[in-house]
């Protein structure tokens, strides 16, 4: 016999259309009445209450877009269709994404997209989902190139490609190259680039870190969202991430500047005098990057720290004078 209170159960009778009625240690089900069908509404409702309970962060945005995907519809139709009644697959469909969901497995990874500086990013397990505090680093470099007639930048650890992307939709006299040690994590990267037709300015390579770099390359700045979570801090982080996103995005090693360090040591060798740098980094670790580039032989200037909107400290910007 089915646990009555375990999950696929639950899941089961609700999107059945079958009102589920708790009595002591049993659940009984009887037929809605007339007009009581799962509508958009009720699922909606049903489904952020669950979500609340397992601990989502965001169980109405959850709801919301899982419920849009699910459909094949916006998330504002949702509320222009609020009493239409699902149909058996959308109810199927839902079903399976909430138990995922419920299980911790990334909202970006079971609709396949996330959104990132306005734009839509597709998105799996072989790239990290981009975050809202990264913006900051397509912000500045946006501003910084703003005032120069062709810059030329460079991304270390591509990713997805957004930052590369969002860098190349808001600047369009700039040209970019885009470096990514992973090949299954660079065809995320060269499908973005594709779908935000900015192909024509922004170069992908594959190879690790200044590998695929043409002997004599250099670039106005470089910018780099790198892994820089220290190894025995993943175990601690949370679960969507922890059990979902790949570790090889995240982990910097000991004290999470593994990556950073050998960015600064190598810039130097591809900067234009006067170039610089954009580094994203954890807010714990500003004292430890702002060591790492004041006492670089390279002889950076200009080490600054630049807050993200709630005041914490998240990007590092530096000036190689040549």
């Amino acid at each position: 016999m089915a646990d009555p209170f375990s999950l696929g159960f639950l899941l089961a009778v609700v999107f059945h259309c079958q009102p589920v009625l708790f009595e002591s240690s049993t659940v009984s089900t009887e037929t809605p009445p007339a007009g009581d069908a799962w509508t958009v509404r009720k699922v909606l409702d049903w489904t952020i209450d669950y979500l609340k309970k397992q601990g989502s962060p965001s169980p109405r945005l959850d709801a919301e877009v899982l419920l849009a995907h699910s459909r094949g519809c916006q998330r504002i139709q949702l509320y222009t269709q609020y009493e239409d009644v699902l149909t058996d697959s959308v109810r199927q469909k839902m079903r399976d994404l909430v138990k995922r969901r419920a299980a911790a497995e990334p909202v970006a990874y079971l609709v396949g997209h996330k959104e990132f500086y306005s734009l839509t990013f597709e998105v799996g397990r072989e790239v990290l989902i981009p975050r809202p505090e990264t913006e900051l680093l397509v912000m500045e470099a946006v501003r910084l190139i703003a005032g120069s007639p062709q810059p030329q930048l460079l991304e270390l650890g591509v990713g997805s490609g957004c930052i590369s992307v969002a860098i190349a939709t808001q600047a369009p006299h700039a040209t970019i190259v885009g470096v990514e040690i992973h090949p299954a994590t660079l065809e995320f990267a060269q499908r973005n680039v594709a779908r935000h037709q900015v192909g024509n300015r922004v170069e992908l390579r594959l190879g690790d870190l200044w590998e695929p770099l043409r002997a004599g390359e250099r670039f106005d700045w470089i910018v780099s969202n790198p892994p820089y979570v220290a190894t025995d801090e993943i175990a601690g982080l949370s679960a969507d991430v922890q059990k979902h996103e790949p570790h090889r995005a995240l982990d910097g090693g000991a004290d999470g500047l593994d990556i950073i360090r050998r960015i600064a040591q190598g810039a130097s060798a591809h900067l234009k005098p006067g170039g610089g740098l954009l580094v994203e980094f954890s807010p714990e670790q500003a004292s430890a990057i702002m060591e790492v580039f004041q006492t670089d032989p390279a002889g950076y200037q200009e080490v600054e720290i630049i807050p993200d909107l709630s005041g914490q400290p998240r990007v590092l910007r530096a000036r190689w004078p040549g």
